[in-house]
């Protein structure tokens, strides 16, 4: 897992989908990594650009990742030439999902929210600018880490209703959409 996430790889648990059957949860920690609460037997060397040789349970795989969208959490990944479908989430989609935020995508944006209360460290679009989803669009602090906050849709930037150093509330208004 560490080498599909490179950097991103900071959390410590993870709800995996493969093939769109039931989810699973990984935790990693430092007495091992865990498959739904079982000690698993994992050993992994990488062999080319993408590609890995592991040992689990004491069976070898040769694994692949021959697409992969970061910003989506969905891969796809070739274990001994038989392609998987993967789609991750993180304890930040989780704790979203708690707040009823993962369903933002679903319907027409007219704006885009705070999340979360927090302090807006930066800016990262302009008005007038048009945006796509998953296009980062603000910095936010909170919980003493930084969030960056992507856009759930596409459109183009009418006004930004907040300045960097300001502090904002949960579901403020962060940019609205035209």
């Amino acid at each position: 897992m560490k080498a599909i996430f490179g950097n991103n790889f900071h959390c410590s648990m993870y709800k995996v989908n493969t093939n769109d059957e039931n989810e699973k949860q990984i935790e990693f920690s430092p007495s091992g990594i865990f498959i739904e609460g079982k000690l698993i037997s994992w050993d992994q060397l990488t062999i080319g650009k993408n590609r890995f040789h592991i040992l689990l349970n004491n069976r070898s795989y040769t694994c692949e990742v021959t697409e992969a969208d970061v910003t989506n959490k969905s891969f796809e990944i070739k274990v001994n030439g038989t392609v998987h479908h993967v789609k991750v989430k993180d304890q930040f989609d989780e704790l979203l999902k708690q707040l009823g935020m993962d369903k933002v995508a679903t319907h027409k944006v007219n704006a885009i929210k705070a999340p979360m209360p927090g302090l807006v460290l930066k800016i990262m679009i302009s008005e007038q600018q048009e945006i796509k989803e998953g296009d980062s669009v603000v910095i936010l602090e909170a919980m003493k880490m930084e969030n960056v906050i992507k856009s759930p849709g596409t459109g183009v930037v009418k006004s930004i209703k907040v300045n960097e150093r300001d502090a904002v509330e949960k579901n403020q208004i962060l940019v609205e959409l035209v």
